[in-house]
């Protein structure tokens, strides 16, 4: 396999942004409870738009058969800036529920696994 560089210079991305790093949660979600869990991102979608370093943000639904999880996909121009963000008052407020506290029914996850990425290329249309 050719190095990046080279394959980059072959054929150039129309735009390599700034690099960012990538945090995903892998959240095992019951079966039946994934319009819940929704809600509940829906609820407090874009009180994290406004921490140094956010980037972006994205709930993922699962489409195949057999998968139970959803992924929440952040952006972040550095690690610091992710973990400025877990250990805030604003992390800890928007988290306070998640677990269940103070909620009826079963709990809307069964488990969860944090995955971290550096972006190392990146490509968006012109406009």
């Amino acid at each position: 396999m050719a190095p990046l560089d080279t394959v980059c210079e072959r054929n150039p991305p129309r735009y390599i942004g700034r690099m960012a790093v990538v945090r995903i949660n892998a959240i095992e979600v019951p079966e039946g409870m994934g319009e819940r869990i929704e809600q509940m991102f829906a609820k407090r979608l874009g009180t994290v738009d406004q921490e140094p370093g956010f980037l972006g943000f994205e709930l993922l639904r699962p489409s195949g058969e057999n998968e139970r999880r959803y992924y929440v996909v952040t952006r972040w121009e550095t690690d610091e800036a992710f973990d400025n963000w877990v250990n805030s008052e604003n992390f800890q407020h928007g988290h306070r529920g998640a677990e269940g506290a103070g909620q009826q029914g079963p709990p809307v996850s069964s488990g969860a696994e944090l995955l971290s990425f550096d972006v190392v290329l990146s490509s968006q249309p012109h406009g």
